[in-house]
């Protein structure tokens, strides 16, 4: 039997063969329509529905911490031009924005309130080359407020605590027998301590680890230390404790990196000398100070630079440079002022209303995002103080009272914490009974910080301690 086939068996197999290409082509042609057909419906609905948000960059405890945080919005294809008209944020705070591309990054020009929900809506984006328009939303949280606050001791160790708003977790994270005073910066604690009667500066972590010591100009005294959150500097004024007529530096300003473990103290020079001031500020957002010095110039220099200090006039205090705005409360012999460091442009100080009734004003605290917290002393006929007034004045004038304080109190300082939520009021109670400690920057022994919301004036909690981290500079 032969086993070749035949010419009809060769006919069957291509018969089978091409039924089978037949088959295969026509399942290829199916599963490539459905595809083309899932990518233009896709196409399709992506362009009915307009740009779709991908994905959100945000940093909510640095956006509570500090001004200048930033929120970045990614859409699923290139943007159209987007302006600030176009976006919102509830609830309401100043912003700027910018966008390229795929992305909106909306920054902040301000702290945000702590514990709070933040929304932020970029409405009718549009892609480049049209199409339809769409909203870009997109949620986040504060977290609650922490803070540092300075207890001095009578009988031991002073101590820095880290206390959320409650003082319900109150946890010891530096102590030291001898405390002067301290900042809180970014990550860091900046702590001023005394040892072998003179100034030792200390940086730790915010936990109190990793403890290293600065280089100091010399073997003297440490006041008015300060931090700058652009620069990363620390700053502050020293004074060799041997002092005469012809020798020594005495309040002289110094500042130095705190990012360099072994960054030597430099002098604020002005003209090739350093001199001595009795008040200075960092400018907030700047490595730029505000100063006035023996003679009561009014000068703003900056130690990053070579530049020429600008010279304001004459002035007696620097209440406060407001956060954000570059602009400062300063006291002149003519009274309270608001100077723009930007141009020296400056304003008398908008008065509160019914202010003849609150009596003697004392200290001026800028808002940041607007108005002041004040403080005013009520006298007599004869001229006595009978009772202090805390108040949070609008830039309208508009006046709501924070606290008021007893003569047999003192109110030594007011704060404002950096997203403008609240205020810090230190107080002295029962002065008679409430000796000064023998320290450089003397305080009571017993002290209270009571923090008040602003928007109500409602006081939120009492707390035991002093240096609410909150402050630029220690009481005085």
């Amino acid at each position: 039997m032969s086993t070749e086939a035949g010419p009809a068996g060769s006919s069957r197999r291509s018969r089978a063969r091409a039924r089978r290409t037949r088959g295969f082509l026509a399942a290829f042609a199916l599963v490539m329509a459905a595809l083309i057909a899932v990518v233009v419906t896709g196409a399709a609905l992506s362009l009915s529905q307009g740009p779709r948000l991908t994905s959100v960059q945000v940093d909510p405890a640095a956006a509570a911490a500090a001004s200048g945080s930033r929120m970045i919005l990614t859409a699923n294809q290139a943007l159209d031009s987007v302006t600030a008209d176009q976006v919102s944020v509830e609830p309401d705070v100043p912003f700027t924005v910018d966008a390229s591309g795929r992305s909106v990054g909306v920054r902040f020009t301000v702290p945000l309130w702590d514990d709070t929900e933040y929304t932020v809506t970029v409405s009718d984006v549009e892609a480049v080359g049209g199409g339809p328009t769409a909203d870009l939303t997109s949620s986040f949280r504060t977290p609650a407020a922490e803070v540092f606050l300075l207890q001095r001791s009578t009988s031991g160790d002073d101590a820095i605590f880290r206390t959320d708003l409650t003082g319900e977790r109150a946890v010891p994270v530096f102590t030291h027998p001898h405390i002067e005073d301290f900042r809180a910066s970014g990550d860091r604690l900046v702590v001023s301590v005394v040892e072998d009667d003179a100034s030792v500066v200390l940086v730790t972590d915010l936990a109190g680890e990793n403890r290293r010591e600065l280089r100091l100009p010399g073997d003297g005294i440490i006041t008015a230390l300060q931090v700058s959150g652009r620069g990363d500097l620390v700053g502050y004024t020293y004074s060799d404790r041997a002092l005469d007529e012809d020798s020594g530096r005495e309040s002289v300003i110094f500042t130095q990196s705190l990012r360099q473990a072994d960054a030597e103290p430099q002098p604020l020079e002005i003209a090739r000398e350093a001199p001595s001031v009795v008040d200075w500020l960092f400018v907030p957002e700047a490595t730029a100070a505000l100063l006035i010095d023996f003679a009561g110039d009014l000068l703003l220099t900056d130690p990053a630079t070579d530049g020429d200090p600008t010279a304001l006039g004459a002035a007696l205090t620097i209440d406060g440079i407001t956060v954000g705005t570059f602009q400062a409360v300063v006291e002149r012999i003519d009274g309270l002022r608001v100077l723009d460091l930007t141009d020296a442009g400056e304003e008398p100080l908008v008065p509160a209303e019914g202010e003849e009734s609150l009596g003697v004003a004392g200290s001026v605290t800028p808002i940041p995002g607007g108005g002041t917290v004040r403080l005013y002393s009520e006298r007599d006929a004869a001229g006595l103080p009978i009772e202090q007034s805390v108040v949070h004045v609008s830039d309208e004038g508009a006046v709501l009272p924070l606290l008021e304080v007893p003569i047999s109190d003192g109110v030594l300082q007011t704060c404002v914490a950096p997203s403008g939520r609240y205020a810090a009021v230190l107080v002295a109670p029962d002065l008679v009974s409430n000796p000064y400690d023998g320290y450089l920057q003397p305080l009571p022994h017993n002290l209270e910080t009571h923090i008040i919301e602003l928007s109500t004036g409602d006081g939120v909690v009492t707390l035991a301690g002093s240096a609410i981290s909150w402050c630029a500079v220690g009481a005085s």
